[in-house]
């Protein structure tokens, strides 16, 4: 069996957003890094990485982040982008300070834009975010909208035609599922990813939605004590339900 991979400590939690390596060294010195319940003074040696070091190992008090392959699942709030550099509230700032240090880099998984909220994916993960986001995986998203207009009637088999043709488009869409709630609500579930899908798709056949909340994502849904702005992270379980 090959034996793990290991690394400085100082790089490692640096790696991770804990700091600078001269402030894990202080923070070594200090007595506040802990693995398996014994101070390490010098954050210059070398651990293992190993699946478990998570729960083996203490920061200043706190459990140690997960190294790599971090999945979140945030409840995005209306009004926040999923942008690192736009101007005004990001989604990004909900989450702990140091992770936006960590590098790999926590980046969305896809993108919500700034009026729809519900669920949405972040990691460090950069494989794992091209599986969910590639054409060929046709994961399926579901989004609740509220429309401005009652629909007639004829929007659902249009949407299921593979025939729906958005403005500026040359290719028509693939066949998306839309089940009815009521005269202005409705769930669409797509399988693309095209900029402001859902909306367009809405607008093509002459409503307008009023508000867009996605609810699930392949077979991962947003569980129902997730208020907005709080967020949870995924085990290995949950994660393979995105592909279910």
């Amino acid at each position: 069996m090959a034996k793990p991979p290991t690394t400085r400590v100082d790089k490692l939690l640096s790696s991770m957003g804990y700091g600078s390596r001269s402030e894990m060294g202080q923070l070594a010195k200090a007595g506040r890094i802990l693995l398996d319940g014994t101070a390490l003074p010098d954050a210059s040696a070398r651990i293992a990485v190993t699946p478990d070091l998570p729960s083996r190992m203490k920061i200043a008090g706190q459990p140690l982040d997960p190294v790599a392959g971090l999945v979140i699942l945030l409840n995005k709030p209306l009004g926040m982008t999923c942008s690192h550099k736009e101007a005004g509230p990001l989604v990004y700032d909900i989450l702990p300070p140091r992770w936006r240090q960590r590098s790999p880099a926590i980046s969305t998984i896809g993108r919500l834009d700034k009026q729809t909220s519900g669920l949405l994916l972040l990691t460090d993960d950069g494989a794992l975010l091209h599986r969910v986001i590639s054409p060929r995986r046709h994961v399926c998203k579901t989004y609740h909208a509220r429309l401005a207009r009652p629909l007639a009637g004829t929007e659902a088999a249009l949407f299921a035609s593979g025939t729906l043709m958005l403005e500026g488009e040359a290719k028509p869409l693939a066949p998306a599922h839309l089940q009815v709630i009521s005269d202005t609500n409705a769930l669409l579930t797509v399988t693309e990813g095209r900029y402001h899908q859902v909306r367009r798709m809405f607008a093509a056949i002459g409503n307008h939605v009023e508000d867009l909340h996605r609810e699930s994502l392949g077979g991962l849904s947003l569980p129902e004590d997730l208020s907005p702005g709080q967020w949870t992270l995924l085990d290995e379980s949950q994660i393979a339900l995105i592909f279910a």
